[in-house]
């Protein structure tokens, strides 16, 4: 959201704010991929991103998921594990958040399905919160066991939780606000009357009131119903991360001038993504590259900052695969309308936007109109002005759609798709 916005009108305003845990108070998927994984061989890391990409896809349950990933850690000492655990940052701004709910008076939840129960009592007393669960993790002889429980791995456990907590509260829906990003916490989103998406994933974007993206403080107003600070809702690091989109464009533009093999650049733009995920993966541990690393933490967004940064990942297979799917003019207006209208749709939709779409609320109409009016500025200096205006239109509609596809690769690849059809 951004500060322009009035805050989200409360019927009454919620006496719990409920929190799912990664990817809202600490960086998402960090510990299990890059702490607990330290203390495994490479076979058994493997089975365990296998796991997590099954579960990710939509292929298995998160219950499976979360079996397979533990049993891997059989064996380890638990000690060794939680102490991993309390080196994890915060995502930067939420000990502000919990920290203001406090003192005007909130109790606040940490329910969790990725960590077991000790974890998250531990960021439940260094938070304030009332109330933690995590699941059950069997430990003997001081060693990880690989078999876990409880109910919050269990596909309505999340929800069953809640309901425990609201019964011993006496609370109702308005009583409650929820804050989540991805769809392991859809059940609870049936229980409480506010609910907030934060950097969420498709089914939670449709199904939240708002959705906030960057700073986790942006959630305190649609909570308390209070007044947003004025400052400007474009951030120095919004203006270099999308300079950094913008730029894509000159790759169509050079490409085009200099007569370059799409083979060639494709290539060449796999082996700077290759760097760059080389850099972050050293990043995860503490090893930062020169220049890589430091435009990584200037380009990313307050959650990002200390989880490995997946979007300039999708950002360059969008390209390549737009250089190698079409045919010169279509491949590189497909590009053009993509880095353009995405990237100014994000800067005007954050300075200017008032209106969200309502089966996506991150996405905001005037930012979606400017955003057209660059895409199709961009798209003419390789096609012809009616192939530019259908490629711009069709980028930026599917721009706006919650899908579980990674837009920075459905946007180039429709709208090249679209005017390669044209007559």
């Amino acid at each position: 959201m951004t500060d322009s916005e009035p805050p989200l009108p409360l019927q009454r305003s919620p006496r719990l704010i409920v929190f799912d845990v990664e990817g809202i108070v600490i960086p998402k998927r960090r510990y299990l991929l890059f702490e607990a994984s330290r203390r495994v061989t490479i076979p058994s890391f493997i089975k365990m991103l296998w796991a997590g990409l099954l579960y990710e896809t939509g292929l298995i349950k998160l219950q499976t998921a979360l079996q397979r990933i533990y049993k891997q850690l059989r064996g380890l000492p638990v000690d060794d594990l939680f102490q991993l655990f309390k080196k994890i940052p915060l995502i930067p701004g939420v000990e502000k958040v919990f920290q203001t709910l406090k003192t005007a008076g909130y109790k606040t939840a940490l329910i969790s399905s990725g960590l077991p129960q000790a974890f998250v009592e531990e960021l439940a007393t260094q938070l304030g919160a009332e109330y933690a669960v995590g699941f059950e993790l069997e430990v003997s002889n001081g060693l990880v066991s690989g078999q876990i429980g409880g109910d919050t791995i269990k596909p309505e456990g999340k929800a069953h939780v809640l309901k425990k907590i609201m019964e011993k509260e006496v609370l109702t829906p308005p009583d409650c606000a929820v804050i989540a990003d991805d769809r392991n916490n859809l059940p609870m989103l049936n229980l409480c009357s506010t609910r907030i998406g934060y950097n969420p994933d498709f089914l939670i974007a449709r199904k939240s009131d708002v959705v906030v993206k960057g700073d986790p403080t942006e959630i305190l107003p649609f909570l308390t119903g209070s007044t947003k600070t004025t400052q400007s809702p474009v951030s120095k690091r919004d203006l270099f991360r999308e300079s950094i989109h913008i730029a894509g464009f000159l790759v169509a533009f050079f490409s085009m001038q200099l007569g370059l093999s799409h083979f060639w650049v494709a290539f060449t733009i796999l082996m700077v993504t290759l760097v760059y995920v080389i850099s972050e993966l050293t990043r995860m541990i503490g090893i930062n590259i020169p220049i890589v690393s430091t435009i990584t933490w200037n380009a990313a967004l307050q959650p990002e900052v200390y989880e490995f940064v997946t979007a300039p990942v999708f950002f360059a297979f969008g390209i390549m695969l737009a250089l190698l799917f079409f045919p010169a003019p279509i491949g590189y207006a497909s590009i053009a309308a993509f880095t353009l209208g995405d990237s100014f749709a994000t800067v005007f939709g954050k300075a200017i936007g008032k209106h969200v779409f309502p089966y996506n609320k991150g996405k905001k109409v005037e930012g979606t109109i400017f955003g057209f009016f660059f895409a199709v500025l961009g798209a003419v200096v390789f096609v012809n002005p009616a192939r530019a205006v259908l490629g711009a239109a069709t980028a930026m509609a599917v721009e706006t759609l919650p899908t579980p596809i990674n837009d920075n690769i459905t946007v180039p690849l429709t709208a090249g798709l679209v005017m390669l059809l044209l007559p």
